[in-house]
Formats: structure tokens, sequence, C-alpha cells
């Protein structure tokens, strides 16, 4: 008798799963978002091409990247690297953990970004931002006539 003989296989599978390169499970697909303060004496380009890269990553490792909210140029409340000012990237993304742990070592790696924070979001915050709003009357809240 194997060791694997009385073992039973799973068959259902949870909808946050995927089929991993055998087959079988994979690592869950989360929600995260990547805030990344890249050098803010890099030229627009430069901007644009390392953003691209980290979307670019997210997207040949199987993951889906989504909104990237491009902040602007902000002041520093203090020194970071000898700099006062940064540009600041929120990227958000739909990945397995396997694939932001690679996305923070490039991070980690680029000489262009000044700091950067993966953030795994909770699943009750993503479900309540994509939950349709109803209707309007629902949705407003108190008016606030003393009605």
């Amino acid at each position: 008798m194997t060791e694997f003989e009385g073992t039973l296989l799973r068959t259902d599978r949870s909808p946050g799963l995927r089929p991993g390169p055998q087959g079988g499970e994979g690592q869950p697909v989360r929600p995260y978002e990547v805030m990344v303060i890249l050098d803010a004496g890099l030229e627009e380009d430069a901007i644009r091409a390392a953003v691209d890269r980290s979307t670019e990553l997210i997207r040949t490792r199987g993951g889906v990247p989504g909104r990237v909210d491009r902040w602007g140029k902000r002041r520093f409340a203090y020194e970071l690297g000898h700099r006062w000012e940064g540009y600041y990237v929120v990227i958000e993304a739909q990945a397995e953990p396997s694939v932001m742990a690679e996305l923070d070592r490039t991070l980690r790696l680029a000489d262009e970004v000044i700091r950067h924070k993966v953030i795994r979001l909770p699943e009750a915050a993503v479900r309540g931002k994509r939950a349709p709003s109803g209707d309007g009357a629902a949705s407003a809240g108190p008016t606030g006539n003393g009605a």
C-alpha cells in the first residue's frame, strides 16, 4: 500500500482558485494595490516605461492589472534618498501571491523606484467597492432637511 492510496482527490474548485501547471490547485487569485514612488527627476517617458514594465510583469505571469492611477509629483514630509519630491503611482491588480512577490522583488531592484508597497486588499473592501449602488434614493443617505 502506497502512502497516497487513502487520500481522496479534491474535485470541487473554489471560485478564487486557478488550476496549477499540472492541473492541480493553484494559489488563490487575490486583489492587490501597489503604491510606487518614482524619482521625480525622471522624464515622462521613463516614468511611463517603469509603470508599463510593472503592469506587463503582472500580465505575463497570469495576473490581471487593473486601474493605474497616476497621482503625479508630490512633496515628501521628509527627505528620502537625498530627494524631497517623488512621482506617485497606484496600480490595482488581481494576481496570485507569487506574482506579486516577483513584482515586489523587481521594484526593489529598480533604480528609478524610491519606495514601493504591495498591499493585499481585504475581500470585504473589494466587494464593497464593486457592489452596485442600486437606485439613487437608497444610496443618497440622509437629506439633512430635518424632516
